[in-house]
């Protein structure tokens, strides 16, 4: 069915044998238009803002002197969430990449300065994701030695697509709004109206976040950032007042706050109600990030983008941060699902000689490194962190900190094994200790390194 309409004019007759109830035993898929057709097809019956979609199809040999073509379709609906689906060779690629790029900046672009000619000054409000949220588009193209992003080729890379994309779709697309100006007006209309709830809704939540802040009885150890959008900001939990000193100096005071715990919290799992309430280092915790707990939590109500757990590269460390880990998987579950939460993965080592200064995470890199030497003179320097106490603020900040040189791992749950994630939680930290004994019997076995 894909081939059929990304190769327009080609029938495509289908037979079968396999009779499972399910698959078609005969069909044919025949689309003249390609990408047209088919969007019209999908939004049958759906009111549309075009009566026939923005569509059209650009060889690049005759424009660029390259071998290649795009092809596009797109309508807006008032009706239907936004959507698109982009391929590239015919192969789909689910998470976009530079053709979709140049595709939008193409309709972006163009809108505006439509909406300028047309003397609508809140045109120059209107940004892609208003574009995104009602269209529904389709975008293949055809280049040459495509470059991919990982094995399963879901994201196009090729830099020079979306010079070609965009510069190929712009001027039909003026062309396009200029040829239909009542259809243009609509459409631009409905953009414009998105851009305003787009802005009305971030100044909601500025405004939120920033009543939420003077409202709540935020913690006295809280160092918290000035950022008043949620966007973009990050919690850091960290083990202790010696660490939290270090990250104070090494944060970015607009984006990045701290919560420094006392020690390791309760294990959650399995605690009563009443000992709940009266846990102090929870306590903060809830009130840090202002979006309840239990039944009561509200993932739109929390006040940091990233909620990202560091503690010492040490076993104690590991064990708080199992501990943090099953609070927010027992009590702020949505959190863990919407991918807010992180675990900073700070190094146990700094090597030093002369100038030249690395960082490893573990022991096998250590006497990699040692091996291999550092390219510089003299004897090399070995400093174990036993915690982050231990380091200076540049070294948190250039290993742990800084968004453009640490590691973060986001914590996730298996979507396609969610109840194993549930019983393995209750297995390792549940009240039963024969169950984590059982386990350590069964997997020891597996143990290389042990750090106790």
């Amino acid at each position: 069915r894909s081939k059929a309409y990304l190769f327009s004019g080609v029938e495509i007759r289908w037979k079968t044998v396999i009779d499972d109830g399910e698959t078609p035993k005969e069909a044919t898929f025949h689309f003249p238009g390609g990408l047209a057709d088919y969007l019209m097809e999908q939004l049958s019956g759906t009111p549309t803002y075009a009566d026939r979609p923005f569509a059209g199809k650009v060889g690049f040999q005759e424009k660029f002197g390259v071998p290649g073509s795009v092809e596009w379709a797109i309508n807006w609906s008032p009706a239907r969430d936004g959507a698109i689906q982009s391929y590239c060779n015919t192969v789909p690629t689910p998470e976009g990449g530079t053709h979709e790029q140049g595709f939008w900046a193409a309709v972006l672009k163009g809108i505006r300065a439509y909406g300028e000619l047309a003397g609508n000054r809140k045109a120059q409000q209107i940004q892609r994701e208003d574009l995104q949220s009602g269209g529904v588009a389709l975008v293949s193209c055809f280049i040459r030695d495509p470059e991919f992003v990982g094995q399963t080729k879901d994201r196009l890379a090729t830099v020079e697509a979306a010079r070609l994309v965009e510069v190929g779709v712009r001027d039909h697309f003026d062309n396009w709004l200029a040829a239909d100006t009542k259809t243009a007006g609509a459409i631009l209309d409905y953009l414009v109206l998105k851009a305003e709830e787009r802005i009305r809704r971030r100044s909601e939540k500025e405004t939120a976040r920033k009543s939420a802040t003077k409202r709540l009885r935020l913690p006295g150890k809280l160092v918290d950032c000035s950022a008043t959008n949620r966007e973009g900001t990050e919690l850091f939990i960290v083990e202790g007042d010696s660490a939290g000193g270090s990250a104070k100096m090494a944060r970015d005071r607009t984006m990045q706050a701290l919560l420094p715990l006392r020690g390791k919290i309760l294990n959650v799992l399995g605690a009563a109600s009443g000992k709940l309430a009266q846990n102090q280092e929870i306590n903060d915790l809830c009130q840090a990030l202002g979006a309840g707990m239990g039944t009561k939590f509200r993932v739109d109500e929390l006040r940091y983008d990233k909620i990202i757990i560091m503690t010492d590269a040490d076993v104690d460390g590991a064990h708080i941060a199992s501990l943090l880990m099953t609070f927010f998987f027992t009590h702020m579950r949505p959190l863990i699902d919407q991918g807010h939460l992180y675990l900073a993965c700070p190094p146990l080592y700094r090597l030093t000689q002369g100038a030249n200064r690395i960082y490893v995470a573990d022991d096998a890199e250590k006497e990699r490194m040692l091996a291999k030497g550092l390219g510089g003179k003299g004897k090399i320097d070995v400093q174990r962190f036993k915690g982050l106490g231990e380091m200076d603020a540049k070294d948190l900040k250039d290993t742990t900190m800084n968004p453009a040189t640490r590691k973060l791992i986001r914590v996730s749950i298996d979507e396609d094994e969610p109840g194993e994630t549930g019983d393995l939680v209750e297995r390792l930290m549940g009240k039963r200790p024969e169950m984590r004994f059982q386990y350590i019997q069964e997997n020891a076995r597996f143990v290389e390194e042990l750090d106790v």
